[in-house]
């Protein structure tokens, strides 16, 4: 691979940054259509909520991969290299393959608009659009960046909808309450598409209502769909038409068991489409599924996990799954946060859970200075940056003990370079 044409591609992409998030659909399309529009020929499975969102399409992608589809997923944020966002039958695009796509797409689409602008998503999803069509996917799983509604995703007319919860996260750009949010999240509900979801309360109401709007049918976790844990890492699934009595999933976690359930049901409507997967091969692929950054143990002495929880939702689960599983353990957590995110309150949500916190910040100019968040939890210190956030946890825990390292992926990012160095 030329790594120089690479960089040169990534250094392009992350150069659209200065634009921002800017929501609507036009961008995309113009650029899509720069290209001939290769998402029209693309069969879809179209995710969105708040949490959740990769491990289900994970999930889905690992099913169907295992009952012999050719499988595109796209994905984010990455965690350590952009090509994790992209991949065919869970491998990763080649750096040479972005190089190529990122020149192919950007000749098209300044050859008749110089004055032209595309934002980073807009550009990357493009990009995956195109990759998944000269690859030949069977279906592609696509998850949302952000929202829904003007999210730069929201041009492709799905097979099945999943929209697997909605909590308070990017209120600035989606409003501040359950309502409003649930609102953008609905907007890629498409006229007659079937739609999964495990929201509860005002927010299923508001895909109730848009669902009817649209006559799609609409299948809610805990009233058409169920799950019961039946141990760590197991549970039984009463869906739409198929149940199992005993699967295994090889993510941690309880919140994970939800997402498989959500994740089961996408399986059972795309039946519906022509897109059959046996007992055996659903079973075969829970039982395998890997998924980084969520509750991943990365070093056994001391233990240490990194988990992506980067909103309180996410914290809330994180510290569930803790004092289930090492309630007696003594815990060093290490965490970075995005200014624009709760985290006054994920740190209120952490402070029972843990004895001490090393605050630090990654290296991106959405992080939030370490020493803002000094006095908001107890027995804390402060590290410049990830790796002096590391060896102080290094220092601080014994054989016997937890690090977890938590707040945002772009904290567990910097970690997973980090950590063979320091531990």
């Amino acid at each position: 691979m030329n790594d120089a044409r690479y960089e040169r591609s990534l250094k392009y992409l992350f150069g659209l940054e200065k634009f921002g998030s800017v929501f609507g659909l036009g961008n995309v399309s113009r650029l899509l259509a720069a290209i001939g529009d290769p998402h029209r020929s693309l069969k879809t499975v179209h995710i969105a909520g708040t949490n959740g969102k990769g491990s289900v399409a994970t999930m889905i992608s690992c099913i169907l991969k295992t009952a012999g589809y050719r499988v595109g997923k796209y994905t984010s944020p990455h965690l350590v290299s952009f090509t994790e966002r992209i991949t065919v039958d869970e491998e990763e695009i080649t750096g040479e393959e972005v190089a190529s796509l990122t020149e192919y797409i950007r000749d098209r689409a300044h050859r008749n608009e110089s004055d032209g602008f595309y934002t980073f998503f807009d550009f990357t999803t493009v990009l995956a659009f195109e990759y998944f069509r000269r690859e030949a996917v069977d279906i592609a799983v696509v998850e949302t960046g952000l929202g829904g509604r003007l999210d730069s995703t929201n041009v492709i007319e799905p097979l099945t909808t999943v929209i697997t919860n909605v909590a308070f996260d990017h209120t600035k750009e989606l409003g501040n309450t359950i309502g409003k949010i649930a609102g953008e999240k609905a907007g890629i509900i498409k006229r007659g598409i079937p739609v999964i979801t495990g929201t509860r309360g005002s927010a299923l109401a508001v895909l109730e209502e848009r669902a009817r709007e649209l006559t799609s049918p609409l299948y809610a976790l805990g009233k058409d769909f169920i799950f019961r844990k039946k141990g760590d890492r197991r549970f039984s699934y009463r869906g739409i038409a198929q149940n199992y009595d005993d699967i295994v999933l090889n993510l941690a976690g309880d919140h994970q068991l939800s997402n498989a359930a959500l994740a089961l049901c996408a399986i059972e409507s795309l039946s519906q489409a022509g897109f059959h997967a046996g007992r055996d091969h659903v079973r075969d692929a829970l039982a395998s599924v890997k998924w980084e950054g969520r509750l991943e143990i990365v070093r056994e002495r001391p233990l240490v996990i990194l988990d992506g929880a980067h909103n309180l939702s996410g914290v809330r689960a994180l510290t569930r799954f803790l004092r289930s599983r090492y309630r007696d353990r003594r815990k060093v957590l290490v965490f970075g946060v995005m200014r624009d995110k709760q985290y006054g309150r994920m740190l209120q949500a952490m402070n029972g859970c843990v004895d001490l916190a090393i605050l630090t910040q990654p290296k991106t100019q959405r992080a939030l200075e370490a020493e803002s968040m000094k006095d908001l939890v107890h027995n804390s210190i402060v590290a410049k940056d990830m790796k002096s956030a590391l060896r102080k946890a290094r220092q601080a825990a014994g054989e016997k003990d937890l690090v977890l390292v938590t707040g945002s992926f772009y904290t567990i990012g910097e970690a997973k370079q980090a950590v063979n160095e320091i531990f």
